[in-house]
């Protein structure tokens, strides 16, 4: 599959805000930080997309994105460390967890994972809750310039025994990830009715 055309859509502080397209959506999950939007940039070649920032939390409402005209991504806040209060936080959560379980149009969720540390507790939380509400979702273990290639490997069997997931490498310095990824994306798209 190849990225033609992107373009922002809208932000949404919850499901019923999302205008609804019927088109097939993958929801972005992660840790604060750990580069959502800079995937989005990336994978579509267009630097300035999603807005990146080296504070963690910045992403506070559900970003859509049309992809290709056929698809849509939704970068969801971060889990973990962010500059809120408890009861934003728990704001957050609600409303994500509604969104997770209720969007009938989410084909996939992708959960990204830091290659340069082991699966935090809050990933591994994460997954459980997905797996648990029964969703589909497949990982990718990111940041893998910042290790060597022998680690890359190792990581990525590491995360997908233990996340009992397909996980693939990415990297946003390196565009040859990209192609697996967006074929994994591409059957999930032809798959949804």
């Amino acid at each position: 599959m190849k990225i033609k055309t992107a373009k922002f859509i809208k932000s949404a502080p919850t499901l019923k805000d999302c205008p609804n397209f019927g088109l097939p959506e993958f929801a972005l999950i992660g840790r604060s930080n750990v580069g959502k939007s800079s995937f989005i940039n990336a994978i579509t070649n267009h630097n300035g997309l999603a807005k990146t920032s080296n504070k963690p939390g910045k992403t506070r409402l559900i970003n859509l994105f049309l992809i290709n005209e056929e698809f849509i991504i939704a970068d969801l806040p971060g889990y973990g460390y962010a500059s809120v209060s408890d009861k934003m936080q728990r704001e957050w959560q609600k409303n994500l967890e509604e969104y997770l379980t209720k969007r009938k149009e989410i084909v996939s969720l992708i959960q990204f994972i830091d290659s340069r540390h082991e699966i935090q507790k809050n990933d591994m939380q994460m997954a459980e809750w997905i797996q648990y509400n029964q969703l589909p979702y497949f990982a990718l273990c990111v940041k893998i310039d910042e290790i060597s290639k022998n680690l890359i490997i190792k990581n990525v069997n590491n995360f997908s025994s233990k996340l009992s997931t397909e996980v693939y490498p990415f990297t946003k310095n390196n565009s040859r990830y990209n192609e697996a990824i967006l074929e994994k994306m591409n059957s999930l798209i032809k798959s949804y009715k």
